[in-house]
């Protein structure tokens, strides 16, 4: 059943009215009737299956038929810290990761960034991120909407980094030591309902200088496996490893 997240502004008792480019994906996407059926979530996660009532160019108006005992969540909440990529590496990351879970992502203007995002260019491009998160959103049956940040420089992210109770990044370098710490070694420190903070470097990953500020702030280095992966590939082998580890053993 198709989902949509309506802002709980637009709840109003037994009834939604639904506005904006979902009015669009509802008539023209799915090409919806009157009687049909569609699930809305709000953004507090609350979720109930409705009936569409009335359809009209501007507006669909619906009726809550029952609500929906549900939770599609990671049993922790995992932060994506990326260090800023080239083109639309971070579309995918953002389309993907939600799929797979991730909580929340921070854009991260490394020192190895080739793209800056100046706050004229990030005002246009959080309009279209936020799009993605929410239709993967929708695709996936999320119960919740990630949100992302404005990007952060390396200052900004160790003072962010306080509120999480494990942080890592992934560091190319620890991937060529013997002694390493395994990913999986690292997940048996953090418990159901707690804040993981997993930081990608960007496009050649982070700076030695970077590193090192990370470690003494508390950040664990870890390897993603025995092969160098792309920016792009590394958040969604983290996330599907966090999957793996807390919902299908």
């Amino acid at each position: 059943m198709q989902r949509y997240f309506i802002p709980k502004k637009a709840w109003y008792d037994d009834r939604i009215r639904i506005t904006g480019d979902d009015v669009h994906h509802i008539t023209r996407v799915m090409r919806f009737t009157v009687g049909e059926k569609i699930i809305c979530n709000d953004e507090n996660g609350v979720a109930a299956q409705c009936e569409i009532l009335e359809i009209d160019k501007d507006f669909v108006v619906v009726a809550i038929l029952h609500w929906l005992e549900e939770n599609n969540e990671l049993p922790i909440e995992v932060t994506i810290v990326h260090g800023i990529p080239k083109a639309d590496k971070f579309e995918i990351v953002l389309q993907k990761g939600t799929e797979l879970g991730a909580h929340k992502y921070i854009p991260f203007q490394s020192e190895r960034s080739i793209v800056i995002w100046d706050k004229k260019k990030w005002a246009k491009k959080l309009q279209r991120f936020n799009k993605i998160v929410k239709e993967a959103s929708e695709q996936s049956h999320r119960s919740y909407v990630p949100t992302i940040s404005n990007p952060m420089s390396i200052t900004e992210l160790i003072e962010e980094s306080s509120q999480y109770d494990l942080k890592i990044f992934a560091y190319e370098e620890e991937a060529k030591v013997n002694n390493y710490h395994t990913f999986g070694s690292i997940l048996k420190q953090i418990n159901s309902n707690q804040k993981l903070l997993v930081c990608i470097g960007p496009e050649g990953g982070f700076s030695e200088e970077e590193a090192n500020i990370l470690k003494v702030n508390d950040f664990h280095p870890i390897r993603l496996g025995p092969r160098i992966l792309r920016t792009e590939t590394a958040p969604l082998y983290a996330l599907s490893a966090i999957s793996y580890h807390f919902e299908e053993q």
